[in-house]
């Protein structure tokens, strides 16, 4: 069997349980929306503090990028000058 069809399949049958799910739920339609629009903001607030901690995370990780450069390049600076002080002729 073809790999498109058993996704095809499962993706079928996926929605048709959350149809049949939907019909038989004791709640009425719009009580079932807003729990719906309830777990959908959720969703979207975690998945968005989330990407604030990636962000924060990364912004660090490049200030560190950024001083340890600075400080690489401070001291090679400080060697070049050293090296060329020792041999001047």
């Amino acid at each position: 069997m073809n790999t498109g069809k058993i996704l095809l399949g499962v993706l079928a049958g996926a929605a048709v349980g959350a149809l049949v799910g939907v019909l038989m739920a004791p709640d009425k339609g719009t009580e079932t929306r807003k729990k719906i629009m309830k777990k959908g903001g959720d969703y979207t607030d975690a998945l968005k503090d989330k990407f604030d901690e990636l962000v924060s995370s990364m912004t660090d990780q490049i200030d560190n990028v950024k001083s340890e450069s600075k400080s690489m390049v401070t001291s090679g600076k400080s060697k070049m000058d050293d090296f060329k002080s020792r041999n001047s002729i």
